[in-house]
């Protein structure tokens, strides 16, 4: 794994990923992008019970790095980088095992405020901003862009960010229920890290049964999500931290969580 633009810390049950490309906002190339869906492929042992996504620097991810394609010649098949980068990206988040928490710590420009969305829990410095930055240069929100925000604050909000590209500041986005909360630039890693390695004593597989239900709700009928509750539960029910929580609140203590599928 290239440290150069992705860096991996291990905090012993849960890994921290972040962005470093700074001196370019942290956009994306295809190093970053091969370094990135390496370290959540890692991230998906049972080892790892939570995962933590930042950026290095001023700001989160101002999306795409343009620097190479500014001098092509005719056009580009942009639905190709799509197909390759992104959409797997966006998948391996969203179907991960175990929370994705996204510390956004500056600017989230354009596909880097998507990804950031795509995350379970975001919580964003109080000088962050979110940017639905495509229409800028003629192009179409992407990276589940078009799927989160009308779900996430409704579709009228959705069309007005995503036509104007105006910024979105960090304190309405999360008004809006765009993202979970704001905290000060200071103390965002800090209240960052402590979510996560609380994650990481949680009953991960519940969680990871939790987060593959809400990712259904989207396009079930009430009766099909229902049927999906049933299963869920059926297998949820079958972990040993089900017992272990049983156990520990008949006995009046804290459980003591393992995460293992058995």
């Amino acid at each position: 794994m290239n440290e150069a633009v992705l860096t991996v810390t291990d905090h012993g049950g849960w890994t921290e990923l972040t962005l470093n490309r700074p001196d370019r906002l942290n956009s994306f190339n295809e190093e970053m992008h091969g370094a990135l869906a390496a370290a959540l492929d890692d991230a998906a042992d049972e080892s790892c019970r939570a995962v933590l996504l930042t950026g290095a620097g001023r700001g989160f991810c101002a999306g795409q790095d343009l620097s190479a394609r500014a001098n092509a010649e005719g056009p580009l098949d942009l639905g190709s980088t799509i197909e390759a980068f992104y959409n797997p990206l966006i998948r391996r988040i969203r179907g991960l095992n175990k929370p994705v928490i996204c510390a956004v710590n500056g600017v989230a420009a354009g596909a880097g405020a998507n990804i950031a969305l795509a995350c379970d829990i975001v919580l964003a410095a109080r000088s962050a901003k979110f940017i639905q930055a495509f229409s800028k240069i003629g192009l179409v929100p992407d990276s589940g862009g078009t799927y989160f925000l009308p779900r996430l604050i409704g579709d009228a909000r959705a069309r007005a960010l995503m036509l104007l590209a105006e910024p979105l500041a960090a304190e309405t986005a999360a008004e809006w229920g765009l993202i979970w909360k704001v905290i000060d630039d200071a103390a965002l890693m800090d209240e960052a890290r402590a979510l996560t390695a609380r994650l990481a004593t949680q009953p991960t597989q519940g969680l990871a049964l939790t987060k593959a239900a809400l990712n259904a709700s989207g396009g079930n009928s009430l009766n099909d999500q229902l049927d999906l509750e049933r299963d869920l539960q059926r297998e949820a029910g079958r972990t040993p931290d089900y017992r272990e929580g049983v156990k520990a609140f008949m006995e009046k203590r804290t459980p003591n969580f393992t995460g293992r599928r058995s």
